[in-house]
């Protein structure tokens, strides 16, 4: 019996991780389309350069395979994207980003964190279909994004984007999808700090 319980305390509580949502909003909102992630509010939240938080190393191997870690930027203006290929509000955005990356070029590191795909063929489909110009860290199991709690990025705050200061401190976020232009504007902040 006492086995059996805790059997379905985990299975509740796994859950109620994968159908999470911000208060306020229902798993299933009919804007977003899809269950399993957070429908965030879309806000951009900015700070301060003296009131910045160092963000953490997270690395991984790409969709493509090779090693990807972010303390070997240090110095760019970094943006992280958690996105997943089974999130509406990430194939909304998906154009904004590769515009923005591609407008922004080299002096800027885009990276993607796929998250959730537990195989991954439909993000690499994701990646050609969208045109992604930027390597996306295959996570499926969400540890990296992990490292992201201390931001209030949690598991299923999907999509959610980061934006690293040249100095490695977390400069902006958005719990949700953006813009090219919100997405242009967090990082000329950053980067002017």
């Amino acid at each position: 019996m006492v086995r059996f319980a805790r059997t379905t305390a985990v299975a509740a509580a796994v859950l109620l991780a994968a159908t999470a949502c911000t208060s306020g909003q229902n798993a299933s909102d009919s804007r977003k389309g899809q269950t399993g992630f957070v429908s965030g509010n879309d806000r951009v939240a900015t700070y301060a350069p003296a009131d910045r938080v160092k963000a953490p190393t997270f690395q991984g191997k790409t969709l493509d395979g090779k090693d990807w870690s972010s303390a070997d930027h240090t110095g760019k203006v970094i943006v992280m994207n958690v996105w997943g290929s089974w999130c509406p509000p990430c194939r909304e955005e998906a154009s904004d980003f590769t515009a923005a990356a591609n407008e922004l070029g080299p002096d800027v590191q885009f990276i993607g964190l796929n998250t959730r795909d537990l195989d991954p063929a439909p993000a690499k489909k994701f990646v050609e279909v969208f045109k992604v110009p930027y390597p996306s860290i295959y996570d499926p199991a969400g540890k990296q994004l992990l490292l992201f709690r201390g931001q209030k990025i949690s598991p299923s705050s999907i999509p959610a984007t980061v934006v690293i200061d040249k100095q490695g401190k977390v400069a902006s976020k958005v719990i949700g999808s953006v813009t090219k232009s919100t997405l242009l504007g967090m990082v000329h902040d950053a980067a002017a700090s």
